[in-house]
This record gives structure tokens, C-alpha cells and sequence, in this order.
């Protein structure tokens, strides 16, 4: 396997999130319409997000899926540690969601 660590500056990274919302409809109003300006602000676009993906392997009892695009690990990481998404973050970890989350960056290739 290659070593992406050398060049992850130039080449896109991708979050993975997987979730079970309490409610799909509160995790919008109170969470995603604040969240997706500051995703877009660090140079982020969400590319898909479903509440119904299609599994083809292993267990999924969420009720939310997402692809978020970033054109650099850095810019990925800047928004999720960003100090300005902090409480959206909390507030979905804390309130909005019925279990424990998941949420991956990977480095494109």
C-alpha cells in the first residue's frame, strides 16, 4: 500500500459520517443549516447524504448517512476541529443523536 502521507496537501480528503438522528427533522434545524455554511467556508461540499443507504455489507441501524468533500486533509480537519463548529458538533454528539455516531476522514488517493 502507498504512503498518501506526503502529498495529502494536495489531493482531496473525505468524511464519512454515519448516524441515528433522534430526529431527522431537529438535526436540520438545529444542526445542518448552521454547519453547512461553516463545511463550505473551510472549502467543504457535502457530495451525498441519504437517510437510506443501500448496505451491502456488515450492520447499519442509522437513520443518516453522509460524504462530505474537502480539497485537503488539512481543510477536513480544519473545519472539524474549527473553533466556530465546536457547539454544532457537541450539539449533535450530545442531543441529536439516539447512539454514538461515526464520523472518518480518509485521504483521497
Amino acid at each position: 500500500m502507498e504512503n498518501h502521507e506526503n502529498n495529502n496537501a494536495t489531493k482531496p480528503a473525505f468524511i464519512m459520517v454515519q448516524m441515528k438522528a433522534k430526529s431527522l427533522e431537529e438535526l436540520n434545524q438545529r444542526y445542518a443549516q448552521f454547519a453547512i455554511p461553516l463545511l463550505h467556508k473551510h472549502g467543504g461540499q457535502m457530495i451525498a447524504g441519504t437517510p437510506a443507504p443501500n448496505i451491502k455489507e456488515g450492520d447499519w441501524n442509522g437513520n443518516w448517512a453522509a460524504i462530505l468533500q474537502f480539497p485537503s486533509m488539512e481543510a477536513a480537519e480544519g473545519w472539524y476541529n474549527s473553533k466556530e463548529y465546536q457547539p454544532y458538533k457537541n450539539l449533535r454528539i450530545n442531543e441529536l443523536q439516539s447512539e454514538e455516531g461515526r464520523v472518518v476522514i480518509i485521504p483521497g488517493m
